[in-house]
């Protein structure tokens, strides 16, 4: 049987992408240098919050607003096909201003977020279980959300097997020649042919060589940034609402698995945990949620982010060849799976 899509990184987003071809009926090839899921997707929060993330409207912007809404048929659809449960919370998200200076920044923005479709309302930061006394102000997000990542892709990973997927885990992808009409991937494991490829795989993305023929092509460039996070082990239940305050944020998974974050570092595909990056998020954690102070986190870890050179993921089709790009969502990856795979498989199918 030929394969009809070669999709390249078997991360949340090309999961999701395979997972939706192999819907509309084609024979779908899935790669990973590594395991399915085990690099971002694996180590994301989970945070569905478009507003936490952007000051003006913008193309991302509508992606990620399309995502959320997307979500909730996508968790749905997911858990009929395969049977497997997948923690999804839309309890809002509470940001918080700790001065008087931040809580006037913090009612301006969330005017313009309104705005721009993201509802919110003022709220006193006490009705927060646990939150921090000191905060001066407080705004809710209602419609902001959390995912379990690993438990998406558990159930991608079942999904995918169930729709005929062909998966090779630990192959790395060099190369892809591409016509308009046809793909050849050169591989740890020998040549692969297609009719269409998608390059899906993160911050690894730069590492893949395409081509036209025997012209290189040049597609924006990935690069990782690395994103430090930890763990807490609290009570079930609570910290309902996400809760953020500038670039640090806190959640709960059903379970009282409690995630912080996070740094961005431009430091290379270095793993190294940082210890000072550790305690930074440590201070501002407890800055937030007193509670955590005292105690140790029971997990750290490090993901690498995909980044390029641009305000918006690159998720379309290079020009007259038949390989679609879908890669550097930076930290919203997790957000925008459901509307990448939609793009893709819409733009693939009606091509």
């Amino acid at each position: 049987m030929g394969r009809d899509a070669i999709v390249v990184g078997a991360g949340i987003i090309g999961a999701s992408i395979a997972w939706r071809l192999a819907q509309s009926g084609l024979h779908v090839t899935l790669l990973d240098s590594g395991r399915m899921g085990g690099e971002a997707s694996w180590a994301g929060a989970g945070m569905l919050a478009p507003g936490g993330e952007v000051e003006q409207q913008s193309p991302w912007l509508d992606l990620a607003l399309e995502s959320l809404r997307l979500y909730p048929a996508f968790v749905g659809e997911l858990e009929q096909e395969t049977g497997l449960s997948i923690d999804f919370q839309q309890n809002g998200a509470v940001e918080v201003a700790m001065t008087s200076e931040e809580a006037l920044d913090l009612e301006a923005r969330s005017a313009l977020l309104q705005k721009m479709g993201i509802p919110s309302r003022p709220i006193d930061p006490h009705e927060v279980e646990l939150l921090t006394r000191d905060a001066a102000a407080a705004q809710f997000f209602p419609e902001d959300a959390l995912v379990d990542p690993r438990d998406v892709m558990r159930a991608l990973r079942a999904a995918c097997g169930l729709r005929g997927v062909d998966l090779h885990e630990g192959v790395r992808v060099h190369r892809i020649c591409a016509g308009s009409g046809q793909v050849r991937l050169e591989t740890s494991a020998g040549p692969l042919d297609g009719a269409r490829a998608v390059l899906a795989a993160g911050a690894w993305s730069g590492e893949i060589e395409v081509r036209a023929g025997s012209l290189p092509v040049n597609p924006p460039r990935a690069f990782p940034v690395r994103g430090h996070l930890l763990a807490y082990r609290l009570p079930p239940g609570s910290l309902l609402p996400l809760v953020r305050h500038g670039h640090t944020y806190l959640l709960q998974r059903a379970g009282g698995f409690t995630v912080a974050g996070t740094t961005s570092e431009r430091v290379g595909f270095d793993r190294t945990v940082d210890p000072d990056a550790v305690a930074g998020i440590r201070t501002r954690a407890a800055r937030l949620l007193p509670c955590l102070e005292p105690l140790e986190p029971c997990d750290v870890w490090v993901g690498f982010r995909p980044g390029i050179e641009s305000d918006e993921p690159a998720i379309h089709r290079l020009e007259g060849l038949a390989v679609w790009l879908a890669y550097g969502h930076y930290r919203n990856g997790i957000l925008l799976a459901p509307a990448t795979a939609a793009r893709i498989r819409v733009d693939m199918t009606s091509s």
